[in-house]
């Protein structure tokens, strides 16, 4: 076999190897986009689920088989959930606990995240990890105490009892913590030497160049304080103090026991509505802040 036939008879099996590979990332591919394909509609689907049914009427929700497309689209729906459930009172009431818990939170936080990360105490190492061995503790465990707790201080059925008991959170302290650790010593012994406050190195130095993580932890305490349900419906389930989840709960009962889920969807629509588009427009702070926060140690 001569040295030319050669050649080309390995030119033609690296063209088909090469070939070969290039099909098999397109298949790859296609198995891919195709996984996520399916695990998006699988994710997707309550909500559309949730939209869909929220324009039906109660008769037409309660067909068999179902429509999965409404043959009368019944915005009425979402004033009748308004008004139904007064999610008006319900909205301020979830909004000012959220904000004062959110604010207040924010405080204790950067002052612990500070003390760990910067200052030097006796103890501050056992003290910082008997705080995040407290964070294994499931915290249904701490219900029945911290119910206990409040009777005895008389702040049932108030904003205090929704707002003081998770005013500190070991998660933020932890994390602002970490990111409090990566901007360099060397600042603050700096500015110790120019005779800077604690206070003003904390405001003017350290809390700007944690801000990705700050604005993580204000979405989470606000989504938390949004999505309350077992805490608020156990302490302050009054009328004047009801949170936006347990008013949703038996708004749409009827005296029968019977109830209207369409509007009774509609409502939950307009509550999720909030939560989803913090998510949309917000979410690249609140991964940026967990990542910036998990560097070092």
């Amino acid at each position: 076999m001569s040295e030319n036939t050669t050649k080309i008879m390995q030119a033609r099996d690296m063209k088909k190897k090469g070939t070969t590979q290039k099909v098999g990332k397109v298949f790859g591919l296609i198995g891919v986009y195709a996984f996520l394909l399916i695990m998006a509609i699988i994710v997707l689907f309550p909500f559309y689920w949730m939209l869909i049914s929220s324009l039906k009427s109660l008769a037409e929700y309660r067909l068999s088989p179902p429509t999965f497309i409404p043959r009368a689209f019944l915005f009425s729906n979402y004033i009748d959930a308004f008004t139904t459930a007064n999610l008006g009172r319900l909205f301020l009431n979830t909004m000012y606990v959220g904000v004062v818990s959110t604010l207040l939170s924010l405080v204790i936080t950067i002052f612990t995240a500070f003390a760990f990360a910067r200052l030097e105490f006796k103890g501050k190492e056992l003290l910082f990890a008997a705080l995040l061995a407290t964070m294994m503790i499931p915290g249904e465990l701490f219900t029945i105490t911290n119910f206990s707790t409040v009777i005895s201080f008389g702040w049932l059925n108030t904003y205090t009892v929704l707002i003081v008991p998770f005013l500190v959170s070991i998660f933020y302290i932890y994390l602002l913590r970490q990111n409090f650790l990566q901007i360099p010593n060397e600042l603050y012994l700096a500015a110790k030497v120019d005779g800077t406050s604690d206070f003003k190195y904390l405001w003017k130095v350290m809390v700007p160049l944690s801000l990705p993580t700050l604005i993580s932890i204000t979405i989470l305490k606000m989504m938390g304080a949004w999505n309350s349900y077992i805490w608020p419906r156990l302490v302050a389930n009054d009328e004047a103090h009801r949170m936006i989840t347990n008013g949703l709960r038996n708004a749409f009962t009827t005296t029968s026991g019977d109830v209207n889920y369409p509007v009774q969807m509609a409502a939950v629509a307009l509550v999720s509505a909030p939560l989803f588009l913090v998510f949309v427009f917000l979410r690249k702070y609140i991964m940026s802040g967990v990542s910036r926060s998990g560097i070092k140690g």
